[in-house]
């Protein structure tokens, strides 16, 4: 299994989401969508390139992946793979990535 790093941010975005879908569905389900982030996440470890460039993000660097409602946005060219932030589909990506 290959490594990937979570920033600071990107654990601050996953806690959040966790949260979230406890208060409003339960606990279990947030557990299951938290485990269904990670499965993703170890995923495009192994293949980062898999995931998707955005025509509204300028910097090539960045990839997305969705899961669920969710985008996954992560930097293919770091080793170990490096996620930045996890959000939902509906934020502007621009701006969460100035």
């Amino acid at each position: 299994m290959k490594k990937f790093v979570i920033t600071a941010q990107g654990r601050r975005d996953l806690l959040a989401i966790w949260h979230y879908l406890a208060a409003e569905v339960n606990a279990a389900t947030a557990n299951r969508i938290l485990a269904e982030f990670y499965d993703a996440i170890a995923l495009l470890a192994e293949w980062p390139k898999m995931g998707h460039t955005r025509p509204d993000v300028v910097d090539p660097r960045y990839r997305f992946w969705n899961v669920y409602r969710y985008i996954i946005v992560y930097r293919a060219d770091r080793q170990p793979l490096m996620i930045a932030r996890v959000v939902h589909g509906s934020r502007e990506m621009r701006r969460i990535l100035k």
